[in-house]
Parts: structure tokens; C-alpha cells; sequence
């Protein structure tokens, strides 16, 4: 066994899929069908269970799985020592697209004031030994530790009838929804019962507040996302309203990780600032 049989299983087991994972390492799907092989008869145990969309992992396959990253993390920081990166820690976090660019920042500057000696690495989506997100969005084996806590507020475009600041309340017959998204149902009762009050549909919080901004209708939207945009209005809604909270998503294993850890004992004393006002 060796680095190059771990890499390739973790990639197997993040991506899960033989062909996604091949191209994150950049080399060809048979090759890596062969590197897993090769790991699985090491170890006398199956890893994969190969489906006709991507593969299942094995019962072993997470047993292995905190001990691999471990075992590459230490080996890629012995690498560095030899090459004069000896003090840097390095970490690689993966980024949800309903995070605004504020509270991405804000996470940033802190964490370089934590550990100045991080190496970080942003990547989007689930990807990483932890991810910044949103709490709905952790997986049932993840641990969160919040940084902020924001309300949804009414977006609206300039040019909409309620924008004006005199505007008195009225019915919203074009509300843009988000049926996918975790936040619907918790956002279905402020948008009324009538099934002709959508105007539009995203896939996204970011995809909504585009649409907002290009005048098709009304959103519930985080307040760090509608911050500071020139195109549309907010209006403190005359109902209370729901809130997310934004955090670190992380497995348990991932505070074996000196960076980790670090960001984790900082950030629990050291709670950000509240910027969803700015």
C-alpha cells in the first residue's frame, strides 16, 4: 500500500463515481479500477460496490476512510517539510453557493488571524475536510458549529409596486420559490396559499436573487445575499421571520487535522462579527 493507493481511494470515495474521481486525479478510469483493485486485494476486504451509476461503500471503506486522509495528510506535510513548507498547515474547505461573499470573507480574514501559517484551499461545493454552509445542509454524520445567524427578508425589484418605502402591504401574487431548496418548506407559509402567486422558480437562493434583480418578482432571501445589491429592495416583513444559521460542517475525524482543530478551538471562543447589517 502506499499514497498513491489512498489518494485514489478517497477520490473514489468523495466523488463516488469511478469516472468523476479519475478526472480529479487526472488520469484514466481503467488505471484507477486497477489502483483500487490493487488496495482491495491488500487488504483482503472490498471497498466498492460498483452500481450502474456510480459505486456504494463498503462497510471497511469508511472504517478506512478517516485513517486515509490522515495517513496522505501527514505524508503531503512531510513532503512539504523537504521542500522549506515545514510550518504551514494546510486545510481545504469546500464552499455552498448560498454563502454570501461577505460571510466567505469575513471566515477567511478571521481564519488567517487564527493560524497565519494556514495554507487554506477553497473549493466549491462538498468537497474538503470541512465545508462553510449552511446548517440544513450537513449530513446526518457531520458536527456544525455556527458563526452566524441571519433572517430572510423580503427582496423585491425596484420598479415593484411595494418597493416604495410609503407602499402600504398588499398581497405578493409573484413570488419567485425555491422548491428544492431546504429553506422552502420552513418559507412556504409566508407565500400564501393561492397557486397562482409564483412568478418564478430557482434552483438556488443566488439564482433567485438574480431573478429579483432582473424585475421578475418578489423572494425570501438571506439578508448577507441582498446586502449591499443595487437592484433590489428590502422590506422588514410585518411577520417574524425564519433565520439560517452559517457554519462549519465537519465529520468528527476532521479534528485530527491541526488546521482543523485550530479553526475549531479559535472559533468557538471567537465568535465572527454580525455582518448581515452592513
Amino acid at each position: 500500500m502506499d499514497i498513491r493507493h489512498l489518494k485514489a481511494f478517497l477520490a473514489v470515495f468523495e466523488e463516488r463515481n469511478i469516472t468523476a474521481a479519475a478526472q480529479r486525479l487526472f488520469i484514466s478510469q481503467p488505471t484507477l479500477s486497477v489502483t483500487i483493485k490493487q488496495l482491495e486485494e491488500e487488504l483482503g476486504a472490498p471497498l466498492f460496490v460498483r452500481q450502474p451509476r456510480g459505486v456504494e461503500v463498503s462497510d471497511e471503506a469508511r472504517l478506512l476512510y478517516p485513517q486515509a486522509r490522515r495517513m496522505v495528510a501527514e505524508a503531503e506535510a512531510l513532503s512539504r517539510m523537504f521542500r522549506g513548507g515545514e510550518n504551514r498547515l494546510p486545510l481545504t474547505l469546500g464552499i455552498e453557493g448560498d454563502i454570501a461573499a461577505s460571510h466567505i470573507e469575513a471566515f477567511v480574514r478571521m481564519a488567517h488571524l487564527a493560524l497565519p501559517n494556514l495554507l487554506l484551499t477553497l473549493e466549491e461545493g462538498c468537497s474538503g475536510e470541512g465545508r462553510l454552509a449552511v446548517e440544513e445542509m450537513c449530513c446526518e454524520d457531520e458536527l456544525f458549529l455556527p458563526l452566524w445567524e441571519e433572517p430572510y427578508v423580503m427582496a423585491l425589484p425596484l420598479d415593484h409596486p411595494m418597493a416604495a418605502a410609503q407602499a402600504g402591504w398588499a398581497p405578493i401574487e409573484d413570488w419567485i420559490t425555491c422548491p428544492q431548496h431546504p429553506s422552502h418548506q420552513r418559507l412556504m407559509a409566508l407565500y400564501g396559499r393561492s397557486p397562482d402567486a409564483v412568478a418564478g422558480h430557482a434552483g438556488s437562493l443566488q439564482q433567485a436573487l438574480h431573478m429579483v434583480a432582473a424585475g421578475v418578482g418578489v423572494a425570501m432571501l438571506p439578508q448577507s445575499l441582498v446586502n449591499g445589491h443595487g437592484q433590489v429592495v428590502v422590506r422588514a416583513l410585518h411577520l417574524p421571520a425564519p433565520t439560517r444559521r452559517v457554519g462549519l460542517c465537519y465529520a468528527a475525524q476532521a479534528l485530527e487535522l491541526p488546521a482543523m482543530r485550530g479553526l475549531h478551538e479559535y472559533f468557538q471562543v471567537n465568535r465572527p462579527a454580525d455582518i448581515a447589517a452592513a
